[in-house]
């Protein structure tokens, strides 16, 4: 599969990570735009089974363009969450992230990549990536750090028991 590609990151961690970040998404209800590329045509593999799991009412949107802004229909469904900010992940740091980020900055999103959870096909390409976001303007963020920003206070209950979990999930997998 295309995760044996990654070569910055051990991919047990990487899997772990993102898996993570679709756990974050549900937990605090985000709007999540799922996307795989050539899936129907049966040039890659579909989305990992972990993330299927916890996204399993998301439909992933499958395009052929290298780059996801490319595809009207991924497009489309960002701008029908009516968010400004974005957070993103994908599977190539210098590739899957980067192009897509890239122009939805040029569009003026606010983008946060989310670092751990993106790898490159070596450990240049994902830093080399990682430094044009940064140039681009985009704000580099780790899940963790993510969802202690969104969780702010122990006092909401409502997902405090759901980070905790979120956070063993990924200690012991």
């Amino acid at each position: 599969v295309q995760v044996g590609s990654i070569q910055s990151r051990p991919k047990r961690d990487l899997v772990a990570n993102i898996t993570a970040l679709a756990r974050i998404g549900k937990l605090y209800a985000l709007p999540v735009v799922l996307s795989t590329v050539n899936v129907k045509t049966g040039r890659n593999q579909p989305t990992i089974q972990q993330i299927v799991e916890v996204l399993n009412e998301v439909v992933a949107i499958d395009r052929t363009s290298i780059n996801a802004w490319e595809d009207e229909d991924f497009v489309r469904a960002v701008k029908a969450t009516g968010r400004k900010k974005l957070i993103m992940a994908a599977l190539w740091t210098e590739v899957c992230l980067v192009h897509p980020a890239l122009d939805a900055i040029k569009e003026g999103f606010e983008v946060y990549p989310v670092i751990d959870c993106v790898g490159g096909t070596s450990p240049e390409a994902h830093e080399l990536g990682v430094q044009r976001l940064v140039q681009a303007g985009g704000k580099p963020i780790s899940w963790v750090q993510l969802i202690c920003e969104l969780q702010r206070d122990w006092n909401r209950r409502k997902t405090t028991r759901g980070l905790a979990d979120i956070r063993i999930a990924v200690e012991s997998p």
